[in-house]
């Protein structure tokens, strides 16, 4: 077998880790297994991630730079299309979701590029609050809508993703329909 070539073998090995993060979650991501999983040297983790932090903010980089432009094409939809495509960033990659907010697995500050990124997502969330509200909002208005629509938008992801959201509903037939729901309900109840 040909040796990979250094771009691929880093995308392989990232690969294998949101793999498992997606499958079993990240707690279950060790170097040893990520590379069995992407079928290269043990080596190959350490070399392009140096430790386990590393793939973590690896993970987190590309996810917050993901989420950051599915917030900013929602933007000039309002809140409610934000929360829904915060949502459906979330649904789509389960790997990058499970770790992105996980401060126990990385801290974002010793990873500045990781740290951008998660600072641009917020922002774009943040600054459209802003634009809602009105250039003359303040500060601590501003900041308490924000943390109103970002946790709608998280706490009902993670309730899909890995809550008993669906069995307590009774199932859920059409996720989409639920998640314009709820991004409607908390857009309209964050104006009043």
């Amino acid at each position: 077998m040909a040796p990979i070539k250094t771009e691929p073998l880093r995308r392989a090995v990232l690969d294998a880790a949101l793999a498992i993060s997606a499958e079993t979650g990240p707690d279950a991501i060790s170097l040893r297994e990520v590379a069995r999983e992407a079928g290269v040297s043990h080596q190959a983790p350490y070399h392009h991630f140096g430790d386990r932090a590393g793939i973590f903010a690896a993970i987190s980089e590309e996810g917050f730079r993901s989420l950051a432009e599915a917030i900013e094409a929602s933007t000039t939809l309002g809140t409610a299309a934000m929360c829904e495509a915060y949502v459906h960033f979330a649904l789509a990659h389960k790997g990058h979701f499970r770790v992105m907010m996980r401060t126990d697995l990385c801290s974002l500050e010793d990873y500045p590029s990781a740290l951008i990124q998660a600072d641009r997502a917020f922002n774009a969330l943040r600054n459209e609050v802003v634009v809602i509200l009105g250039q003359d909002a303040h500060d601590d208005d501003a900041n308490a809508h924000t943390a109103y629509m970002w946790s709608v938008a998280h706490g009902l992801a993670t309730l899909l993703l890995d809550g008993p959201l669906d069995k307590k509903l009774g199932g859920i037939a059409d996720v989409n329909a639920l998640v314009t729901q709820v991004a409607q309900l908390a857009s309209a109840s964050n104006h009043a």
